[in-house]
């Protein structure tokens, strides 16, 4: 059982995380105001000092603290570090993203410091701290308080000394309606709207106060959702049915700055990689070297052919060029080299230049990122996969125009337990690749068999695997603008299919022997149901059913296609039996 204190967008996000395991939990936070739909979690709502919640956590068997409260709730903060001391149990900070401290903006580490030299001040800090500001009107100083629009902030706001000449709402929380010299933020992180409350102040001129968040010192802190899971998969094993990984384009980026950390004289066994949405990720390092580092992909639940492997890097720096007079192109300062295992691209339209090594670019970013924050120098940049090569014959890289070895992949740095996002990015890839090429007509089997019945009908027929993803195949190609798809489908998907089921996997939906009896039913077939009561397998419909059964068949799964293939040319091919459409 675990218990999230919150209250806020990262308590939000912490339900979010804790719904994944379909198990109970408690989300407690000071009022109800906050709206979270919870499906398998228990709302508490009213504050608890220290006995409360060392009573609670007995009393419900709690195993794991997750503090997702506002930064600066520091009396909850420690409360909380004292309650998972006494009971011996697990607290995990989960933190939100701070932008760097830029040099132009005033830094203070309590009310008090608040500069004096000023005429008007905005405070936005809080209806709590108009009491600890009162001492700035002393001074000869107008102050305006920002404050939420409700009748018990305004009661306590009034009831601290301001007026209601000093009381401005939050309309829109980046909008600044007040003039006034400088204005007093509470350093609040990017899920506060901090960098958009410092822009709008920047756009009026006005001097930028900001109030430090408390410095919190906790030992197991994630600022983002992927890092929280992984932190209770680690602490509480059993919570989550399937356990999650890193892609191996994270992997690499740790590789990476492990191996350049160690040109910088620091061998690291764990170092934090940020992930494409901001948040970071710490990544354990198996070995680390001068300029050498190697990272294990961790195994998740998914099945991807590289749990296991082993990713290594290295890095030199080189001596660059200050430029090149004749006015071609200067050559980029960080170069990415082809080590062992890891493939090389031979067609367009993967986002690679054809013949560097298979790195995609949201990884190619993420190192370069890395890198940037480490040092300026030229590097050249050398990935390599044990056994990559004896891998990649087990992936479509192949199909893709990448040889010799596996693709350095991932859009969000996570691979999500058995959500095979591996393979429907593959899907996409494919595609990609074929509309580089100048095709306009894509072909979609689920695999090798209806692959091969396409293409002795159409010899010159690009296709591409479906495995059960049909919807996601269709989307894809519309997006990209094909004009014509021949979508291949067996007998066995298609009566999912025809049934709206554009997923078409067994774990998630099975034959329907009910709807295929309306089928049958709508195809003139007499006693439908009694004919389908002894149908095991979907391939015995072919002996018990007439023509009209599987044209009916056809048209329905066409209809579901329509929906997310709104326009082109879709053909179905059904068996041997080919529907056409140019609607």
């Amino acid at each position: 059982m675990i218990i999230i204190f919150g209250g806020t967008t990262e308590g939000r996000r912490a339900v979010d995380v804790l719904e994944q395991a379909g198990k109970p939990y408690f989300y407690s936070t000071r009022s109800g105001e906050q709206e979270v739909p919870l499906v398998h979690g228990q709302r508490l709502a009213g504050a608890m000092d220290e006995e409360a919640m060392v009573a609670f956590c007995r009393d419900h068997g709690i195993r794991l603290i997750v503090d997702a409260a506002h930064p600066f709730a520091k009396e909850l903060h420690h409360n909380l570090c004292r309650v998972a001391e006494e009971l011996a149990i697990p607290l995990v900070r989960f933190e939100r993203i701070f932008p760097p401290r830029e040099a132009d903006i005033t830094w203070i580490d309590d009310y008090s410091q608040v500069p004096t030299d000023i005429h008007t001040l905005l405070a936005t800090t809080g209806v709590q701290s108009i009491s600890k500001l009162k001492y700035l009107e002393a001074e000869g100083i107008k102050v305006f308080y920002r404050i939420l629009h409700r009748e018990s902030s305004i009661a306590l706001a009034k009831a601290q000394g301001a007026d209601e000449s000093q009381l401005c709402y939050y309309e829109d929380d980046n909008t600044i309606d007040i003039d006034a010299d400088a204005i007093l933020l509470k350093e609040s992180g990017e899920s506060g709207g901090f960098s958009e409350k410092v822009k709008a102040a920047r756009a009026k001129g006005m001097r930028i106060i900001v109030l430090k968040r408390p410095e919190l010192g906790m030992k197991n802190c994630v600022n983002g959702p992927h890092g929280l899971r992984r932190m209770i998969e680690q602490l509480l094993p059993d919570f989550f049915p399937l356990k999650s990984g890193l892609t191996t384009g994270t992997c690499a980026t740790a590789a990476v700055k492990a191996a350049l950390l160690s040109l910088q004289g620091e061998e690291e066994e764990a170092v934090w990689v940020q992930l494409p949405d901001g948040e970071s990720v710490l990544v354990d390092i198996e070995s680390v070297g001068f300029g050498e580092a190697t990272v294990v992909k961790d195994f998740s639940d998914d099945p991807d052919v590289t749990r296991g492997c082993r990713i290594k890097a290295m890095v030199k720096t080189r001596l660059q060029s200050s430029g090149d007079k004749s006015g071609k192109e200067v050559e980029s300062s960080i170069r990415f080299l082809q080590g062992e295992g890891v493939g090389r691209v031979t067609l367009p339209g993967l986002g690679i230049p054809v013949g560097e090594p298979a790195i995609n670019p949201v990884p190619r970013q993420m190192i370069e990122s890395e890198v940037r924050a480490l040092t300026d120098a030229a590097v050249d940049i050398t990935i390599s996969v044990e056994g990559g090569r004896e891998l990649a014959k087990r992936t479509f890289n192949e199909r893709v125009g990448v040889v010799d070895g596996i693709s350095i992949i991932g859009t969000s740095g996570i691979v999500h337990p058995l959500s095979n996002e591996a393979f429907i990015q593959s899907i996409s890839r494919e595609m990609e690749v074929a509309r580089a090429m100048g095709f306009k007509t894509i072909g979609l089997a689920s695999g090798k068999r209806g692959e091969e019945a396409l293409v002795a009908s159409e010899p010159e027929l690009r296709v591409i695997h479906y495995g059960n993803f049909i919807g996601a195949a269709l989307q894809r190609a519309y997006e990209l603008g094909f004009s014509r798809v021949v979508l291949g489908i067996m007998i066995g998907k298609a009566v999912k299919l025809a049934e709206g089921h554009m997923d078409t996997h067994s774990h998630k939906v099975l034959m329907n022997k009910t709807f295929l009896a309306e089928v049958a039913a709508q195809a003139g077939v007499k006693d439908a149901a009694k004919i389908l009561d002894g149908v095991s397998m979907a391939r015995e419909l072919w002996a018990l059913m007439p023509p009209a059964f599987f044209k009916r068949l056809q048209d329905l799964c066409y209809e579901h296609c329509r929906k997310v293939f709104p326009k082109g040319e879709l053909e179905i091919t059904l068996k041997s039996e080919r529907v056409k459409s140019e609607k």
